[in-house]
């Protein structure tokens, strides 16, 4: 390893952040004064290099500090990790909430993607923009999804400091986002998790019924409404009785990709390993994707239960909840449940005391799509870039940190509970034959009711948006985000099945339900999803690389001519979506050309 450090200090705040993480230095080789016994042997190296993990905690802790990372800073970080610095300033580089150049405390973060697009993004960036005025010390960005498209359009107010503040502002004004960047401590109150819920209180439901009904901060109040009783079942069963259940269950993950949960959990178990992991992907991107958010605010120690049942049939006991950075009610509400658990028997070295000991630590990203790839969050949390890896292996034989790993998304572990407490038959009726249990479906867009909304598998579209209250003159309904396809207001019969949808020609996703009526301009709705791949693309691979830079070009003049010339360009795209689709190393690639195929071919987009 080849450490070459500049001459740039770090200030004494910038020193404090690191040092409030990592604790103050021991040696030289971390960045302390040098010591006399030093000039013989070096000490500390290895036990530095082994903490390479806190590298994106550090890059946290120093912009939540001052608001952006000096060189100094940087530097002074990376000696204490033994990080190169050029390794380290394209980790810093990779993520959309870090800046390495100087801004201003306080970032107001303004979403710009689907939902907020339609709802006027645009206009409200002006108008933040006219009222802030220059040297107004807030430095306005247009930010990919901030999963707050219920209350579209939103916006994110960040001022650094010790601690960190922050605000959000959705349906933000101009007005109201101003004063959320202004002043986050008098900015209104987020409504409640349960505001994003139509249907609660509603008896039928399975996984969001806790939400509105219990108190999110209170463990006493979850336990009165049959928390821990999974987790009680699962000690009756061991390990092996869990994953037979959750086999014999039928579900499946319910991040887009539906792979049998308890194929995966067998495969982590029977490593022979001694360490193993288990990690929690809450780093929901996808544009119009806010139910994980939902869970984590409305009822966060469902979560903790889950992650500790899958940690005991996996034979983990450390698990990682890998939770976005734009989400900062969900990481205080999951703060304060983890350290409620751990305080009461619930996590640590005894949990509930069976013997078995389980903990969970929880990880920020910083603002990558690509990091809802399994194996690209892995990197991101052990300190490089967020590309993904080639596979095999599989993450179930070396995942993080070289080791078994079972990686699920929120929705997938809460899952977990009624199957538990239901049992695994009572379960398996929920649904259809292939596409089992509940599911939540995350509507936004041209409906009087957006939100988070619970059905079972084998509902039709036309009844989820009935329920939603769609407005008249739809024009399109967008499923799966921007990795999904666009389908027509004649085709609302399609069954919400992983199977139903994919004989429909599109495909489920996450659950993203978006509504368009005619209001909203599709070329520029299809301009965004490329500029959206653009951006997010990690450039590891050239079809991808090449591809979303090529395909937003396209658009691009599809826009400013018509005829002939616009006829050639669709001819690229469809021979540039095939190179993506044929050649990516993951799904960001092969998916980005979806949503434009859809419009072209079934909306006649450019017709």
């Amino acid at each position: 390893m080849d450490l070459h450090f500049g001459d740039s200090k770090p200030t004494d705040e910038e020193r404090a952040a690191v040092d409030s993480l990592l604790g103050p230095p021991e040696s030289s080789w971390e960045g302390a004064g040098r010591f006399e016994e030093e000039l013989r042997w070096a000490r500390g190296g290895r036990a530095a290099r082994d903490r390479r993990d806190l590298l994106l905690p550090g890059l946290h802790a120093i912009n939540d500090r001052i608001g952006w990372i000096s060189e100094g800073a940087l530097d002074y970080l990376c000696r204490r990790l033994t990080v190169p610095p050029a390794e380290a300033y394209g980790v810093a580089t990779f993520y959309a909430m870090f800046s390495l150049r100087p801004r201003p405390a306080t970032v107001l973060h303004v979403c710009t993607d689907l939902a907020c697009t339609a709802a006027g993004a645009d206009e409200l960036c002006a108008g933040v923009r006219a009222r802030l005025g220059p040297g107004s010390g807030v430095s306005v960005e247009r930010a990919p999804c901030l999963g707050l498209c219920e209350r579209a359009p939103a916006a994110l107010a960040v001022k650094a400091g010790d601690p960190v503040r922050t605000a959000v502002s959705a349906p933000a004004s101009a007005r109201a986002a101003v004063t959320a960047a202004s002043a986050p401590g008098s900015a209104p109150k987020e409504p409640p998790a349960v505001a994003a819920v139509p249907q609660a209180g509603d008896a039928s439901l399975v996984l969001l019924r806790r939400v509105g009904v219990v108190d999110p901060s209170s463990l006493d109040d979850y336990r009165a409404h049959g928390g821990y009783a999974a987790l009680r079942r699962a000690f009756e069963l061991g390990p092996a009785g869990v994953i037979r259940e959750v086999t014999d269950s039928g579900l499946v993950g319910r991040g887009g990709a539906a792979f049998p949960t308890g194929r995966k959990w067998q495969a982590t178990a029977e490593q022979p390993d001694r360490t193993h992991y288990l990690v929690c992907n809450a780093d929901e991107s996808e544009p119009g994707t806010f139910k994980d958010r939902v869970l984590m605010e409305g009822d966060p120690y469902a979560l903790v239960e889950a992650m500790t049942i899958a940690g005991f049939a996996v034979g983990a006991h450390r698990g990682l909840l890998y939770l976005r950075g734009e989400y900062p009610r969900a990481l205080r509400r999951m703060e304060h449940a983890i350290a409620r658990a751990r305080a009461r028997g619930l996590l640590g070295e005894d949990v509930l005391g069976q013997g078995y000991a389980f903990d969970i630590e929880i990880r920020r990203g910083a603002g990558a799509y690509i990091c809802g790839e399994e194996t690209a969050l892995f990197n991101s949390i052990e300190g490089y870039r967020g590309e993904p890896r080639a596979k095999p292996p599989f993450p179930v034989e070396k995942g993080l940190f070289g080791r078994p790993t079972a990686e699920n998304n929120v929705e997938t572990l809460v899952n977990v509970l009624p199957v538990l407490t239901m049992g695994a038959p009572a379960y398996a009726a929920i649904g259809t034959g292939a596409s089992r249990g509940p599911k939540l479906f995350c509507v936004s867009g041209s409906v009087d009711r957006p939100g988070v909304y619970e059905l079972p598998f084998g509902a039709t579209l036309g009844g989820l948006l009935e329920l939603a209250g769609v407005r008249e003159g739809l024009r399109a309904v967008l499923l799966g985000g921007a990795a999904g396809g666009f389908v027509r207001p004649d085709e609302l019969d399609i069954p919400l099945t992983f199977e139903g949808t994919r004989q429909a020609g599109t495909t489920l996703g996450s659950g993203v339900v978006m509504a368009f009526d005619g209001s909203v301009p599709l070329p520029r709705l299809l301009l965004r999803i490329a500029e959206f791949f653009r951006d997010e693309s990690c450039g590891q691979c050239v079809p991808c690389r090449v591809g979303t830079v090529r395909q937003e070009e396209a658009l691009r003049r599809i826009e400013e001519r018509a005829g002939a010339a616009a006829a050639d360009d669709i001819a690229l795209l469809r021979e540039v979506g095939r190179a993506m689709r044929d050649a990516s190393i993951c799904g960001l690639g092969q998916t980005a050309w979806n949503a434009v195929e859809s419009a072209i071919d079934r909306l006649g987009a450019y017709a």
